[in-house]
């Protein structure tokens, strides 16, 4: 079963129904949408990409996006959509590590060393090709996350686990979409909860996607209004962006067309959500996930009725959640433990790292999430905290091993160490904390500025503390605690 046949079948049974909104305002319909794949699947595997190639994906959230995403399945390679802001060391690693044939991309110049074609909708050829068949268990998509297991690695995620998803979401009443609701496409679609939440079970149901390429708050709102959107995704730093928009530019009856709200990627601050439901009379239900999980794991939306305070809901029907101590034995109802996950969405591993794969996978198919929940009275999960050490802004995760692996670079830093603190706007901030050798003194700005020329934005320092030394154990292991909780005393 090759994904892009399950996301492109409502072209057979409604040809001119609307799949996709450009940013332009155009609209593609489902049998565009199949036919663009079709040709431009025709060009890659006229450049020599054969079933299992990887194809990187450099586009923004657009038609083009999606059209060259769809292309590579269809074509039976593996897509690795990148992240079309991130400065080019940081592409170059990603694409060191899964070696991809050719990069396609649109408003892109692609990745150093890489092959690289632009995704022209206009000069396609005439014949399309039918989706190459691949099995469930083949090689669908590789997206960079840290898993639970440290730096960034490419996770992967197989025909049958990402269709396994769709099928879970749409299984349930309390999630299902019908054609005629329309999603707002303004996650990145480089991660997994814009591409396979967002795209992947709009297109499925048959349903449309009003892409949004920058997110803007109050742009947004216009879009919303114009098209009607009834399905709401996203992280929990937009609907605090949409509250703090002025009655005029988001007045009382601005989401009056959103039938369902969900939000993942991160906590949502109970304010939030009550303040939301408060002013604009929508219930944003609160999800759990995880890129390996590709993602859905549970959500508040399947329980009916209002959400619970802290909780993030039960599982998808098809999936098997555990809560287990340090030894992996279940723990008691309400007593705190790792999360475990099983099912047919669960990912086949890290892309050549058999070591990080035997982490977080056991050799009964069960993935050791690494957050930390109760069980509540009703059944479902509380997450009480991260074992891993991500941080979390505007709903991107960020791993202090990676940022301070270039921090460290810096000819100045002896040691450094990155934690995350409470934002307001973004959930989440990356905090540095630097230990300096013997010279004169560096400015805390210049080594955020160093690192903006290595990592994505987000991943950036938004404050530089230096320091005489940082906290460790007995044993020399860093104490990120102490620094999360208490800071140290007279950095600056």
């Amino acid at each position: 079963m090759n994904l892009a046949g399950l996301l492109l079948a409502p072209a057979a049974s409604a040809p001119d129904a609307p799949a996709l909104y450009g940013g332009d305002g155009a609209a593609v319909s489902f049998g565009g949408l199949a036919a663009a794949a079709g040709r431009l699947a025709t060009v890659l595997v006229e450049r020599g990409v054969a079933a299992g190639d990887r194809v990187a994906v450099l586009a923004p959230n657009s038609v083009e996006f999606v059209v060259g995403h769809l292309a590579v399945l269809v074509a039976g390679g593996v897509a690795v959509p990148l992240n079309p802001a991130a400065p080019p060391p940081e592409l170059g690693r990603e694409a060191a590590a899964v070696q991809p044939r050719l990069t396609l991309a649109a408003g892109h110049a692609g990745v150093t060393g890489v092959p690289t074609m632009a995704i022209d909708l206009a000069g396609l050829p005439a014949a399309a090709l039918d989706p190459v068949e691949r099995s469930d268990d083949d090689l669908a998509v590789l997206l960079f996350t840290a898993g639970t297991a440290g730096a960034p690695r490419a996770a992967m995620l197989s025909h049958g686990n990402l269709a396994a998803n769709i099928g879970q979401v749409l299984g349930h009443p309390g999630l299902r979409l019908e054609p005629s609701d329309v999603g707002l496409g303004a996650l990145p679609l480089f991660h997994v909860f814009g591409l396979n939440v967002v795209v992947g079970v709009g297109l499925a149901a048959g349903a449309s996607v009003a892409l949004v390429e920058h997110f803007d708050a109050a742009a947004t709102v216009d879009e919303i209004q114009r098209r009607g959107v009834t399905v709401l995704a996203g992280v929990p730093p937009m609907y605090a962006a949409w509250l703090a928009l002025d009655g005029a530019r988001a007045p009382a009856d601005a989401f009056a067309s959103v039938r369902l709200a969900v939000s993942g990627a991160a906590t949502l601050p109970r304010e939030v959500a009550d303040a939301f439901h408060e002013r604009f009379g929508v219930v944003v239900h609160e999800g759990y996930g995880l890129t390996e999980a590709a993602p859905i794991v549970a959500t508040t939306a399947t329980g009916g009725g209002l959400p619970q305070p802290g909780s993030v809901g039960s599982p998808l029907p098809g999936l098997e959640v555990r809560v287990v101590d340090a030894d992996g034995a279940d723990v008691l109802p309400g007593d705190p433990g790792e999360i475990w996950v099983r099912g047919p969405n669960v990912f086949r591993g890290y892309w050549n790292d058999d070591a990080a794969t035997r982490l977080v996978l056991t050799d009964d198919g069960w993935l050791r999430t690494g957050d930390v929940a109760v069980v509540d009275a009703r059944g479902e999960l509380r997450l009480v905290d991260r074992a891993k050490d991500v941080v979390i802004v505007s709903g991107f995760n960020v791993y202090p091993a990676e940022v301070e692996e270039v921090l460290m670079s810096h000819p100045r830093v002896r040691e450094a160490a990155v934690v995350g603190e409470p934002d307001a706007r973004t959930g989440e901030a990356v905090v540095a904390y630097v230990v300096l050798d013997d010279g004169p003194p560096v400015e805390p700005g210049s080594l955020a500025a160093f690192c903006a020329g290595a990592l994505a934005r987000y991943k950036c320092p938004a404050r530089v503390e230096i320091v005489d030394e940082l906290p460790h154990t007995l044993a020399g292991k860093l104490l990120r605690r102490a620094l999360r909780r208490h800071g140290l005393p007279g950095a600056g």
